[in-house]
């Protein structure tokens, strides 16, 4: 199995002791020999639902936020090979002539497609128009485990015939670059307790805080390494030492180091990888500030860290004392609306 037990079913009970680097991509996606005659009736239904709230003059909506928004990623990855199996036509393409090219249009045709491609297509957007998306490129790249980072590479080159390393690197620089691209390399360490002790806690520390008071300004590099490369447990023991030693924390020593799309993109790392569900949390409410709600990243989060919605309504619950059901009803309407709240209330849903 490419997993352990606490990706599948995300039960974190012990998370705050034991850290891992959350998967967001579920088992089946990584099997190869999926074929349709093995999908179940229930994929089956979930089609043939789609299917007819696509006939006729005008397409039923409401049909398609309960067939599309309420599945599991795990469904998810099924969904699509079935319907072509048995329309032959391609769901994201039906989706986008159905429903076009706004909040709802764009939410079902990632919802229409396998979680993996789902993420291929949004980094493609990303990439795609008159500036790079960094946001929505870094909260995709940054704090992956290495498993969904290998298949997520290996899918993208087989959907566009193109190296995701590459396409980064034209859409990145600086700093920015080097935290998108070691992101990229999938080679976060595994967690060793003879190697990752107290001893090389400190050591990280320490090498972190000089390469900051450099004669020559920063080293951001050992920074951006560290917290790329460390698994979860020992980058809290770093954070922990880092605290001891100077006063405050990695995140403040980002900070002051960095700046820009470098600085948000590493605080989110360290965020996934030390306080996943309170980052997702605010990276939520941070897509509906300021005026008009970024409906893009909203849904992109939404539809990516489904697995783990439970945890983060909790804890966005905690933080803002407000349900995330309630912030989609603030902040969205219509049938947009009624999709993302079936994408959790699926998995979350309110008492």
């Amino acid at each position: 199995s490419h997993r352990s037990p606490f990706s599948i079913k995300p039960n974190i009970m012990n998370y705050n002791e034991d850290p891992k680097t959350i998967d967001l991509f579920p088992e089946s996606a990584f099997e190869e020999d999926l074929t349709p005659d093995l999908l179940g009736a229930d994929i089956r239904e979930k089609c043939i639902a789609i299917d007819e709230a696509c006939k006729g003059w005008g397409t039923d909506e409401d049909a398609l936020v309960e067939a599309l928004g309420l599945t599991t990623a795990e469904e998810r990855t099924k969904i699509p090979m079935c319907f072509k199996d048995m329309f032959k036509n391609d769901l994201k393409k039906l989706m986008k002539k159905e429903c076009g090219k706004g909040g709802l249009g764009q939410a079902l045709q990632y919802l229409a497609l396998t979680p993996v491609e789902a993420e291929c297509a949004m980094i493609k957007t990303a990439c795609s128009g008159a500036g790079t998306n960094e946001t929505l490129l870094y909260s995709i790249l940054c704090g992956r485990s290495n498993v969904d980072m290998e298949l997520l590479k290996k899918t993208y080159y087989k959907m566009y015939t193109d190296d995701l390393v590459s396409k980064v690197t034209g859409e990145a620089a600086g700093n920015l670059e080097k935290a998108l691209v070691g992101s990229l390399q999938a080679a976060e360490e595994e967690f060793d307790e003879e190697f990752h002790n107290e001893d090389k806690a400190i050591q990280d520390a320490e090498a972190i805080f000089e390469a900051g008071q450099g004669t020559f300004g920063t080293d951001e590099s050992k920074l951006i390494k560290t917290i790329v490369m460390s698994p979860p447990k020992h980058l809290k023991q770093v954070n922990l030492q880092y605290c001891d030693k100077y006063g405050y924390t990695l995140f403040k020593a980002v900070e002051k180091e960095m700046g820009g799309d470098s600085e948000a993109a590493l605080l989110y790392t360290l965020g996934i990888k030390l306080k996943p569900f309170e980052t997702i949390a605010k990276f939520i409410k941070s897509a509906c500030a300021g005026i008009g709600t970024n409906e893009l990243l909203l849904t992109c989060t939404l539809v990516r860290y489904q697995t783990y919605l439970p945890h983060v309504c909790a804890a966005h619950q905690k933080l803002f004392d407000k349900s995330l059901q309630k912030r989609i009803l603030d902040e969205c309407g219509g049938d947009y609306e009624k999709l993302l709240l079936a994408v959790v209330n699926k998995v979350s849903p309110e008492e």
